[in-house]
């Protein structure tokens, strides 16, 4: 039977986690259980004489901490500010990293959204930084991974909502919407791929952006990452803010032909691919609170759709799903 994300106790600190603290220096602190997130990782506080860490559980085989590992200290190297990695034994998954504290750009807008355009450009500002370094040692991101993501859509979302959809059409749609940015993201920028307001702390300083949930980085196009912070899931980004950090973006790192064509492009497939995770999230993991999110994702990517440049999909859209489902924003689930 397949375990699931409900079948792990997110509060039950790992057998093993006090041995491992205490080769690491850490003997004798005090671990404290963290929200989990949408994955298999579950994340303690630790606190002891020398202050206070972050101990991460990534058990296999559901997890490997090794591309977090490998993407944390490149990161780290070339100044990006990943937690620093105190000790590690990915073989049973444990790592303990530096604890950023507790402001989180999430929080911190919610307290002070006067604050909201200021706060925006320091995290485009860290994403123009990134993307002046060479590609890090990652897997490029290339069409297969792309439509893999796509197909989450017709492979859950559609059968929730009782569709039959022409699924081969779907795949073709995005191929032709795909295709040609492929040539403009190479040699391509380290793309972090869940870079948003809940994946960033605020440390102040120079350093400004603490980095959060980057194993899963890849070689992409630079404007993959700007959609994820601008076209966020988990709260509302105010349509003439995206339109600044844009434009300020662009101004800091050079326009590119097609760039705002690639931002639809790539904004649709991300908001797609997000429908069908949160739905999966539910009917398979037992998480149904991101449910709730889906009509903010699916008019952010209707608003994608509008753009010419996804008129194949658009039109996919047109012939497969009712307009009063669209209308709806995404539909409705029985839970």
């Amino acid at each position: 039977m397949e375990l699931t994300l409900s079948d792990l106790a997110p509060a039950a600190v790992p057998a093993d986690a006090e041995a491992f603290l205490a080769r690491a220096g850490w003997g004798g602190a005090a671990i404290v259980p963290l929200d989990g997130d949408a994955s298999f990782r579950r994340y303690f506080r630790v606190n002891g004489p020398a202050g206070s860490a972050m101990l991460m559980d990534a058990p296999p085989p559901h997890e490997d901490p090794l591309p977090y590992l490998r993407a944390a200290k490149w990161l780290d190297a070339n100044g990006m500010r990943a937690p620093r990695i105190l000790a590690e034994d990915a073989a049973r998954g444990l790592v303990l990293i530096e604890d950023f504290g507790e402001a989180r750009m999430r929080e911190y807008l919610d307290a002070w959204p006067a604050d909201e355009e200021e706060i925006y450009r320091n995290a485009v500002d860290a994403l123009v930084r990134l993307h002046r370094l060479p590609p890090g040692p990652f897997t490029a991101y290339g069409l297969a991974e792309y439509q893999r993501e796509t197909r989450l859509l017709v492979e859950w979302w559609c059968p929730a909502q009782g569709l039959r959809v022409d699924a081969a059409g779907w795949d073709a749609a995005w191929q032709a919407v795909l295709a040609p940015l492929l040539a403009r993201q190479r040699p391509g920028v380290s793309v972090l791929r869940d870079y948003h307001a809940e994946n960033i702390m605020l440390l102040g300083g120079l350093e400004k952006q603490g980095l959060l949930d980057f194993q899963d980085a890849l070689v992409g196009h630079r404007a993959y990452d700007l959609v994820s912070l601008l076209q966020d899931a988990r709260r509302d980004v105010a349509p003439e803010i995206e339109e600044a950090m844009i434009a300020h973006y662009l101004a800091r790192a050079g326009s590119q032909p097609e760039f705002r064509a690639d931002y639809a492009r790539l904004g649709a497939q991300r908001n797609a691919k997000i429908v069908g995770i949160f739905v999966r999230l539910w009917q398979r993991d037992g998480k149904p609170r991101y449910l709730g999110m889906i009509p903010r994702v699916w008019a952010l990517m209707e608003r994608d759709l509008a753009h010419p440049a996804l008129a194949p999909v658009a039109e996919w859209f047109a012939a497969n799903v009712p307009g009063e489902l669209r209308a709806s924003g995404g539909g409705s689930y029985d839970q």
